[in-house]
């Protein structure tokens, strides 16, 4: 599902371009979940914005499925997101204005997916059909990035990208959070990969790697 060739990006500073990336390889299988470690500095972050999109690669390729991501402009890396990648963060990222029940169908709607069965669905694996009515400042940090999980997962998409999602909540609810992503991997088929720090976490996907200095070890 995702495949990533000799993939290479810079950044400019006053002494010069600092590589971040050098050449990274990697296949990620559909339905397959894989961590990214990796010290600070070693370009996993980096990594997930090429493969998002949100950033452009100075060389290399990144295919999701039969789509070139890295060949595509940026209207058409915004609408791959979209619809068929998403993003979860360490910042929920709610709308604070808006119910549990809209966040979860926020961006579904704009993809123009928005399946109120499935929503339903989504609300009762991940334990949020009690709090549809409240607002993100009346939850908890763990039942905020449930939030953020099925607002994802609202849409379907091929491809979920997590950077560190549990860095803001303690151990207890970090690992139930996960566990509640990963039985949505399985329900889905969708690829999920994941940057963190943690090994225990690493440990509860499928497989891992680790960047050293812009490489896979």
């Amino acid at each position: 599902m995702l495949a990533i060739r000799a993939l290479a990006k810079s950044y400019d500073t006053p002494q010069g371009p600092l590589p971040v990336l050098r050449g990274v390889d990697l296949d990620v299988g559909a339905g397959e979940s894989l961590s990214l470690m990796g010290e600070s500095g070693s370009g996993k972050s980096t990594l997930l914005h090429l493969v998002a999109g949100l950033d452009a690669a100075d060389s290399g390729t990144v295919h999701l499925g039969d789509t070139e991501i890295t060949a595509l402009d940026d209207a058409g890396r915004a609408h791959l997101r979209r619809r068929r990648i998403g993003l979860v963060f360490q910042q929920f990222n709610l709308i604070p204005s808006l119910t549990v029940a809209a966040n979860l169908a926020f961006q579904a709607r704009i993809a123009g997916a928005h399946d109120p069965d499935w929503q339903g669905e989504l609300a009762d694996r991940l334990g949020l059909t009690p709090l549809l009515d409240r607002y993100p400042e009346q939850l908890s940090g763990g039942q905020q990035q449930r939030v953020a999980i099925g607002r994802t997962f609202a849409v379907r998409p091929d491809l979920i990208l997590a950077d560190e999602p549990t860095g803001n909540l303690d151990e207890e609810s970090g690992d139930a959070v996960m566990r509640l992503a990963l039985d949505l991997v399985a329900r889905t088929g969708c690829t999920f990969l994941m940057v963190t720090h943690s090994a225990r976490l690493a440990g509860m996907l499928d497989r891992g790697v680790t960047l050293v200095q812009g490489r896979l070890a």
